[in-house]
């Protein structure tokens, strides 16, 4: 059956395994430095990076575009050098340019991909691709034809027409509007439903945030954190109670110094900052002390870190 049609359940199984991944080209610039690194079957994993991070040369080696200095890669149970074309047939590229054969039709083009790769044509399996990407009306245009948005879903059918087991999009939305980025972000969750783990590199940070089970963080060629996302946001975030006061106040009581305040807007909001994955948050004791102090709010609100913000930080503390 194939891999868009399965349904598996994600578990600790790495279907993706990399060990002390190096990249130096000729120029001497180190790429990649020691990358260690484990994708579970059956999620959804992002990684995220500033442009020169070494994302792109990664997810190239992994996919045998191009070559490590040193290390290894094990894709689905197969090495990436000793059985290239074994593991490469486990692997569903989705790049970040929108190269495609401009005059062949969606379905020619999709047949061809899987013929690259040594399988036997299958139009029920082709087609059911083409109809879980909404492209089945466009089977018989030409691809210059489609918009961009069509396009994209184009290159991801060419990836799983060879139906395989781990799928890498490189910036899947980028240059996209927002209402298709939303539609793109359907179509990852359905293909991850279906079997497919997922690997995407983007700077939408909002992307890792909707998608990801998992965010790898990569900075100058090094892994500088893995960690699940809920505990991520856990762990590094924090949480704001925004207080908008009936009269403004000059400064922090004396009384209240030894709370995390801070007053904004010319005094007329105090905020209160507290640790997002804290068993007590203080906030009752926090409202207590401002009644004590005669201290009224009209107004109040809550929110969250965002992981962009948590990403910035952690690159902040490591240039």
């Amino acid at each position: 059956m194939s891999a868009v049609l399965q349904t598996a359940p994600r578990t600790d199984e790495a279907i993706v395994s990399i060990r002390g991944l190096t990249k130096t080209y000729a120029n001497g610039f180190s790429a990649l430095k020691g990358i260690d690194l484990d994708i579970r079957r059956g999620e959804i994993f992002a990684l995220l990076g500033p442009n020169g991070a070494g994302k792109t040369t990664l997810i190239s080696i992994v996919c045998g575009i191009v070559n490590a200095s040193t290390g290894q890669v094990v894709a689905d149970g197969f090495d990436n050098v000793a059985d290239f074309r074994k593991a490469r047939a486990r692997i569903g590229l989705v790049p970040q340019e929108l190269h495609t054969d401009a005059f062949e039709t969606v379905w020619a083009t999709c047949s061809f991909s899987r013929g690259l790769f040594g399988f036997k044509p299958d139009p029920a399996h082709i087609e059911r691709v083409l109809r879980d990407l909404s492209l089945w009306d466009k089977r018989n245009d030409r691809i210059m034809t489609l918009s961009g948005g069509m396009k994209r879903r184009v290159l991801i059918a060419k990836a799983l027409a060879h139906e395989p087991s781990i799928l890498f999009l490189d910036e899947p939305t980028a240059g996209v509007d927002v209402e298709l980025r939303h539609d793109m972000w359907n179509v990852v969750r359905k293909l991850r439903e279906r079997g497919t783990t997922i690997i995407l590199t983007t700077h939408y940070i909002e992307e890792a945030e909707e998608m990801a089970d998992r965010v790898g963080v990569i900075l100058k060629g090094e892994i500088i954190l893995v960690e699940d996302k809920t505990t991520l946001m856990k762990k590094l975030g924090k949480r704001e109670l925004a207080l908008h006061l009936n009269e403004p106040l000059a400064a922090i009581p004396v009384a209240l110094a030894d709370l995390n305040l801070e007053l904004q807007d010319s005094g007329s909001v105090l905020v209160y900052r507290f640790d997002a994955g804290g068993e007590a948050t203080g906030i009752s004791r926090l409202l207590n002390r401002l009644g004590g102090e005669g201290i009224g709010f009209h107004d109040l609100k809550t929110s969250e870190t965002s992981l962009e913000e948590i990403f910035v930080s952690l690159v902040k503390e490591r240039a």
